[in-house]
């Protein structure tokens, strides 16, 4: 237990650097929110290498202290949304066991673009902010397909480890 404590805190803190790098980039696209994902790469690597609670737990906490530090509510709750909304439908993706790495990180990437559409349609009232969707979409695919492959690198390399004995993760 204290060594998947100890990676759950490494990854938290790998994915709150994240977070502060993707805070830096400049994507202006003209839409608010595009993003690539960065601390997405962390969640699923997580999901893959930890399970399912250690990832929610990554997230939860990466979301809270992103938001606590470069953020404000508003930014919190649109992230918890887009976060929980990803989580849930790449947990199912995986269980599903159809789709690669790379497919459940797509899926991610988009049901976190739906997610935060959706609670911003219901702060503003309005429904005119899912006209943004298509090309929150396709930003979310295009971003899932990157995270997706590089996460795809990483689990592949972590399982090396764990095979040869490096226990990334695991209990002993």
């Amino acid at each position: 237990m204290a060594r998947r404590t100890a990676y759950l805190g490494m990854f938290t803190a790998l994915a709150f650097v994240f977070s502060y790098i993707e805070s830096l980039l400049p994507i202006n696209l003209g839409i608010p929110g595009i993003k690539l994902g960065l601390a997405n790469l962390v969640v699923i690597v997580a999901l893959y290498t930890m399970g399912v609670s250690w990832a929610f737990a990554l997230s939860l906490v990466r979301i809270l202290l992103a938001g606590l530090t470069f953020g404000n509510p508003a930014s919190m709750i649109y992230s918890f949304a887009g976060g929980m909304l990803s989580l849930a439908i790449m947990v199912l993706a995986k269980k599903w066991k159809v789709f690669s790495v790379t497919g459940v990180s797509v899926l991610g990437g988009v049901f976190h673009n739906i997610g935060q559409i959706l609670v911003a349609a219901l702060v503003v009232e309005t429904a005119g902010l899912l006209f943004y969707l298509p090309v929150l979409i396709v930003s979310g695919t295009v971003a899932g397909v990157l995270i997706g492959i590089l996460a795809s690198i990483l689990i592949r390399h972590l399982n090396k480890m764990i095979k040869e004995g490096q226990n990334v993760g695991k209990e002993t």
